[in-house]
């Protein structure tokens, strides 16, 4: 059964016209944990984006799901109590289970059923391009001109979320769909550092 369910003299520099350090491997991959969209970020992207923009940043910020998972979700595939997916990444072999919290369903309730699909373009149908097309970019660039938030960035929001709120490591795997060997790793990726030490002093000043 799965679980119930975050000073000197100035330096002078010379131009140089090749770079030294090509051909080098790079010594570690890069991650965008810390890189999440705060409250702040997500009311200004809210008040310029159209509202199907919205709703697909508002429901990816409550769920963690992919964004090719999400451009397929069905209201079919919520439940009473849960939203169940096959994840495309795991090409259907794992399913990401998002119980209904209350804030995620507030997040559905926004959302009219006017195709089988959930996220729809500005005509009703199904997004071709998308929840990581060219509106969302256009809106994210007109809200937050300077930032380095991605679509993608919003699952570790989520994941962030459900660290910040309890749940355990175990829990966060089945809702973002992840293999229970990789949890760990997965989650110091996506997890913001500051959400991990928040729950720690959480911890130690209860004990």
């Amino acid at each position: 059964m799965r679980p119930n369910p975050i000073a000197g003299a100035p330096l002078q520099l010379d131009l140089i016209r090749t770079n030294p350090c090509r051909g080098i491997k790079a010594l570690y991959k890069s991650s965008r944990a810390d890189i999440i969209w705060t409250d702040t970020d997500l009311a200004a992207l809210k008040a310029v984006a159209s509202p199907e923009v919205w709703w697909a940043v508002n429901l990816a910020a409550h769920t963690g799901l992919r964004a090719a998972d999400l451009t397929v979700l069905s209201w079919a595939q919520i439940g009473e109590e849960a939203i169940i997916i096959p994840t495309s990444k795991s090409r259907g072999t794992r399913e990401a289970f998002v119980p209904l919290y209350d804030d995620l369903r507030a997040a559905l309730a926004e959302i009219p059923k006017r195709s089988p699909t959930v996220l729809t373009n500005e005509k009703g149908r199904p997004w071709i391009d998308g929840v990581n097309g060219t509106s969302f970019r256009n809106a994210r660039e007109a809200a937050l001109p300077e930032t380095e938030l991605h679509f993608h960035d919003l699952r570790g929001t989520a994941a962030t979320r459900f660290h910040a709120a309890g749940l355990n490591h175990r829990e966060i795997a089945d809702i973002m769909g992840w293999e229970e060997a990789q949890v760990d790793r997965i989650i110091r990726r996506y997890v913001g550092q500051s959400a991990v030490a928040q729950a720690i002093i959480k911890k130690l000043n209860k004990g």
